[in-house]
């Protein structure tokens, strides 16, 4: 699987935002709760059903779009 395929968009979830896996955890927050100083580790002990590569593909997606601007 393709990092980036992981961040999914449907209008249906979280009003369309990008959202990690089709589930209601979105990509802002997870970059949000790593940029305010959680650990990886603590965004899975959070979200005990995300994967650690989909932590990677939400920073992977944020990344994209802050350089497509």
């Amino acid at each position: 699987m393709q990092i980036l395929e992981r961040i999914t968009h449907d209008p249906a979830v979280m009003g369309g935002r990008p959202c990690i896996r089709g589930m209601r955890v979105t990509v802002g927050t997870v970059v949000g709760l790593l940029a305010s100083g959680h650990s990886v580790d603590e965004v899975l002990k959070t979200y005990a059903y995300l994967e650690k590569d989909d932590v990677q593909a939400a920073l992977s997606y944020a990344a994209w779009r802050a350089e497509s601007l």
